[in-house]
């Protein structure tokens, strides 16, 4: 290959300018009459030349091969039944027939599963900006054509681009569309999610005109089932059980039809609501006024979530200072509404220091009792009362607490500890600054007590004096009865002897109380890290836990063996085989829990279509075509010409070569020398001049 380069030595500004001012010359001396006058041009032009540089470049010319970009789409709606047959039948026809073709390479891109879904747009995207533009001679995608990036798809390509598109024009789809759904909803109290059912393709006029038979499961139990026909949204009102994570469960089973549906994994959804309380309503009732009084009152104040109701006994029956009732400012006591028409609406009571005085009649207590039993709360915060003729377990309270006092009282300094229950049990183990075995580490010293004889059914989760039982805690019928038998917690919170977590208890004893999930002694936890990863924990006070069994969205079971990581609690690393809704089941605790989308992105539309691909093969002449008509031929086309068409044999699709090269081993040799220019340019002025000469003396003459 030999051409003609330029490599000015002034610039091509100044070189137009040399040119320019020849040309402008030669037309003064045409209009003059001037002989010589276009040798004396050609001179001008000449310096202009020889200052523009002219050289002659030869090089070897290198043909390049063209560049044909195989697409396989291998995400996880191509694994419907059918389409992974298709896609390789497919691709290994196309990769035969490119193979015949001289000077030509393929470039194949696999598109897999992506968080967001087939992201088609991007990776051919990508593939296109790999390549140089001059050598790519088309793009064949094989694929459903379900692109989750639309955006992200180029406008245009340098060659055609074909569209080979798995199953069939006659597949059709069900699916369940949550059209909206909460993510928080208050316990007991309803919330909406808005379905519907919604066909896609080649419906069969049986199936389209028959309703789906949805049902719900709120944490795998069954909760309703109702007909919902396609195309209408229906609001499904859900009620939260509890509080935490409530897994809501809507499917349906798949249509019976002659040709069945593309795939039943979008005939439902798991969608998880965080059942929460409105308000946790506490009623605090203190017997009398004493130095950690205001203890529980700043500890529920302080929590926003908390509305309490408290009231203090300044004023026994059996007090008698002659002051008429009428006169004191205080509010009286309003037993009857509190315990007899109003008790459900709290979910804790506290009795702090409270005497058996009177102030509330046999039948009180006996619905407070209904009221545990039921699934109600009570906590105790005894002093020297409960020893004594006018302790609570002296009245039909009595029955459900978790301690029965001996009458004695430990008037002595003491430190708190843990007890092998309380290292396991969620409300005292792991408490700040806990006692270590082995250590001289201690909490303050508290400087009184009750002795109790715990109830053998109880847990006995910290000691005090004598190794005597100084928090117990137990659960009667549905609800939950705490005994604190000391006053002096409040020593902590002064920092006496260096204090120790008084407020932290204090929460967790109520918040344990009022059922609250973090604080559950006997759990089974799933926290999912990933779409199918899960770190399965098991909270128990035994010494052991047993294995967890798991069953899968199939039907079939798995085993997972559990490791002690710390007292009470057992853990294992547990990875799911595929997304969907998983139970797992110890005993008599049972979780389920949704891992990924229980209809993923890739089913939400199944029906092979090339609509998402916008109008790509549109614009570059390309081809959509159904793979279940047959593989199409493969042929080359020029540029500009129709790539896709209909012969004899079927369909058939093009490629463009591009015939693009390379050169290499360019050499640079000067046009002329500069002696050579040097003595056109001499030459050309010497002439003019002699013309001009010539044409002077004969005009004398």
């Amino acid at each position: 290959m030999t051409g003609l380069s330029f490599d000015p030595l002034l610039g091509w500004p100044l070189v137009a300018a040399i040119a320019g001012l020849a040309v402008l010359v030669t037309i003064w001396s045409l209009w003059r009459g001037l002989r010589g006058w276009a040798l004396r041009g050609l001179a001008g032009l000449a310096v202009a030349a020889a200052l523009a540089g002219p050289a002659l470049e030869s090089g070897i010319r290198n043909k390049l091969s063209d560049i044909v970009i195989l697409l396989d789409d291998r995400s996880a709606s191509q694994s419907l039944p059918g389409r992974t047959e298709q896609t390789d039948a497919a691709l290994a026809g196309l990769e035969r027939q490119l193979a015949t073709l001289p000077d030509t390479e393929i470039r194949r891109v696999t598109v897999s599963d992506a968080e967001d879904g087939t992201l088609i747009g991007a990776a051919l995207t990508r593939a296109l900006a790999a390549e140089p533009q001059t050598r790519v001679a088309g793009v064949i995608a094989v694929t459903d054509g379900q692109s989750h990036d639309p955006a992200m798809l180029p406008k245009t390509a340098p060659a055609p681009v074909h569209v080979l598109l798995t199953g069939a024009p006659g597949d059709w789809d069900r699916r369940l569309v949550v059209e909206e759904s909460p993510a928080y909803g208050l316990i007991d109290q309803p919330v909406t999610i808005r379905v519907r059912i919604e066909d896609q393709g080649a419906v069969p006029a049986a199936i389209a005109a028959s309703p789906a038979r949805l049902r719900v499961l709120i944490d795998g139990e069954q909760s309703r089932s109702l007909d919902l026909p396609p195309g209408i949204p229906l609001d499904l009102p859900v009620v939260p059980q509890h509080a935490g994570q409530n897994v809501v469960s809507i499917g349906f089973d798949a249509p019976v039809a002659d040709t069945p549906e593309l795939t039943d994994r979008n005939n439902s959804a798991a969608i998880q609501i965080q059942g929460v309380r409105d308000r946790l309503r506490v009623l605090l009732i203190s017997g009398e006024p004493h130095a950690g009084e205001r203890t529980w009152r700043n500890l529920l104040k302080s929590d926003t979530n908390v509305d309490l109701i408290h009231f203090t006994i300044l004023r026994p029956p059996d007090k008698m200072d002659a002051v008429p009732v009428d006169e004191m400012s205080l509010i009286a006591f309003p037993t009857q509404e509190l315990f007899l028409e109003r008790i459900r609406d709290f979910d804790l009571i506290i009795f702090d220091r409270y005497k058996v005085r009177g102030i509330l009649m046999p039948q009180y207590y006996d619905n407070i009792r209904r009221y545990v039993e039921e699934g109600g709360a009570v906590l105790v915060s005894a002093g020297p009362e409960m020893s004594s003729v006018e302790s609570l377990n002296l009245s039909p309270l009595g029955a459900i607490l978790p301690g029965r006092p001996t009458g004695r009282i430990y008037d002595q300094p003491f430190l708190p500890r843990l007890t092998e229950d309380g290292q396991r049990h969620p409300v005292t183990a792991g408490l700040p600054g806990a006692p270590r075995e082995g250590s001289d580490s201690h909490w303050g010293r508290w400087l009184r007590m009750s002795q109790v004889i715990p109830d053998p059914r109880a847990q006995v989760v910290m000691t005090g004096a004598e190794d005597q039982p100084l928090l117990i805690m137990n659960r009667v019928g549905k609800g939950r009865v705490a005994m604190l038998n000391s006053d002096q917690v409040w020593l902590w919170g002064r920092g006496f002897e260096g204090g120790g977590p008084q407020l932290e208890l204090l929460r967790r004893i109520a918040h344990w109380s009022m059922k609250e999930p973090e604080l559950e002694e006997e759990a089974l936890l799933a926290d999912v890290s990933g779409d199918l990863s899960v770190t399965i924990t098991r909270r128990t006070m035994a010494e052991i836990a047993k294995p967890v069994r798991i069953t899968r969205p199939d039907g079939q079971t798995v085993t997972v063996e559990l490791a002690p990581t710390g007292p009470g609690r057992f853990t294992a690393r547990w990875t799911a085989p595929g997304p969907g809704l998983y139970r797992m089941t110890d005993g008599d605790i049972t979780r389920v829990m949704a891992l990924g989308p229980a209809a993923p992105r890739e089913f939400e539309e199944t029906v092979a279509s090339g609509e998402k691909l916008g109008s790509l093969p549109e614009v570059t002449q390309g081809a959509v075509l159904h793979l279940s008509d047959g593989i199409p031929s493969l042929r080359t086309v020029r540029e500009g010409r129709p790539a896709h068409g209909q012969g004899v044999s079927g369909d058939w699709i093009a490629i463009t070569p591009r015939g693009a090269s390379s050169t290499t081993g360019i050499t640079h040799r000067p046009l002329l020398p500069g002696w050579a220019w040097l003595a056109i340019i001499s030459g050309l002025a010497l002439a003019g001049w002699l013309a001009e000469g010539r044409g002077w003396r004969l005009r004398r003459t």
